[in-house]
């Protein structure tokens, strides 16, 4: 585990803009501006080793894109991702940047098209091993992938199979013994059970925290299901619009949500218990990207708006001493309780 004093993992004022603009002919033509979209919209957190943090929000909010400029797959417009106190977006030599990539890894939603179906097992786990040469000879690779299949939860004898001879669970099994094969300490998980049943959805996650147990690894993942987020994340964070709203620890957020946005959310979950407890259902439509609202994003859907909402953009602020931070100008006038 981790031992600085910093968080593992720091991102400050994180934006991502996309041009979705016509081609150029087509708007000379129809006299139209470039478009464009403001997918992450000055995002910041941070996550301590050992640690996870959980992205929630409706469809559409920037939590794959975050996942994405974590693992530079997408070159922020803006910001800055620390590693370990060290920038991940600054100009670094090649190996440098190598050896910290090297030490975080990505778990996709769909584990029947992240892995390759002409590839063997050996080869799909093997190839981060190649890639970062971190085994010499194909017996030391076989023994490794061997190794980390077990620690997964399958067999030492997969190894010479394809993808389409395992179930969804065991293929996303195959995909976390891949991101762990490089000895990371970082999983950004984009959605990794939403596309399994929910028997098995239990058991991927269960092996998820037991793995983190045993390696202390830090989690950022991303999901829709608060049922879930509430089974394994430390804190939680909501996004809306790009934005974030509303940041607090699981146990703060799920008891005592400040956010509107976050209220609703929760207010969504079927209550099985039956307690008959006032709810709020989520109402309205997510506004268009391309033309969002202005102040907060979330005035056009909220019951608290006031015309303060519309015009001003709310700021991040921490609310109690359990380090609530949410970003609404109602919380801050004390009009939300």
């Amino acid at each position: 585990m981790n031992a600085s004093p910093h968080p593992l993992v720091q991102v400050q004022d994180l934006a991502k803009v996309f041009d979705v603009s016509a081609p150029w002919l087509n708007r000379m033509v129809e006299r139209k501006p470039k478009q464009f979209v403001y997918a992450v919209d000055g995002v910041s957190f941070s996550i301590a080793a050992g640690q996870t943090l959980a992205l929630v929000g409706e469809s559409g909010c920037g939590k794959s894109t975050v996942a994405r400029l974590l693992v530079g797959l997408y070159p922020p417009t803006r910001g800055e991702v620390l590693f370990d106190g060290q920038s991940l977006t600054a100009g670094r030599e090649v190996a440098a940047q190598r050896a910290l990539r090297r030490r975080m890894q990505m778990i996709f939603q769909d584990p029947y098209a992240s892995l390759n179906p002409r590839w063997k097992v050996l080869d799909i786990i093997g190839e981060p091993l190649r890639e970062h040469q971190l085994v010499q000879g194909q017996a030391a690779l076989q023994d490794r992938v061997a190794a980390l299949l077990r620690q997964v939860g399958l067999s030492a004898d997969d190894v010479g199979k394809f993808p389409h001879q395992f179930s969804g669970g065991q293929r996303q099994r195959i995909s976390i013994a891949r991101a762990l094969a490089t000895n990371s300490e970082f999983l950004v998980c984009d959605e990794p059970t939403s596309a399994l049943d929910v028997s098995v959805q239990a058991q991927v996650l269960n092996l998820m925290k037991d793995l983190q147990a045993e390696r202390g690894l830090s989690y950022l993942f991303i999901s829709h299901n608060l049922a879930v987020v509430r089974h394994v994340a430390h804190s939680v964070g909501v996004m809306y619009l790009g934005r974030l709203v509303e940041q607090a620890p699981k146990t703060q957020l799920f008891s005592m949500p400040r956010h509107p946005y976050t209220r609703m959310l929760l207010d969504a979950i079927p209550d099985i218990r039956m307690t008959g407890r006032a709810r709020t259902p989520v109402q309205g439509e997510v506004p268009n990207p391309l033309n969002p609202p202005s102040g907060c994003a979330f005035h056009p859907r909220c019951p608290l708006a006031r015309a303060r909402c519309s015009a001003e953009r709310p700021l991040m602020r921490v609310v109690d001493a359990q380090g609530t931070q949410v970003a609404c100008h109602a919380v801050e006038e004390g009009r939300s309780v």
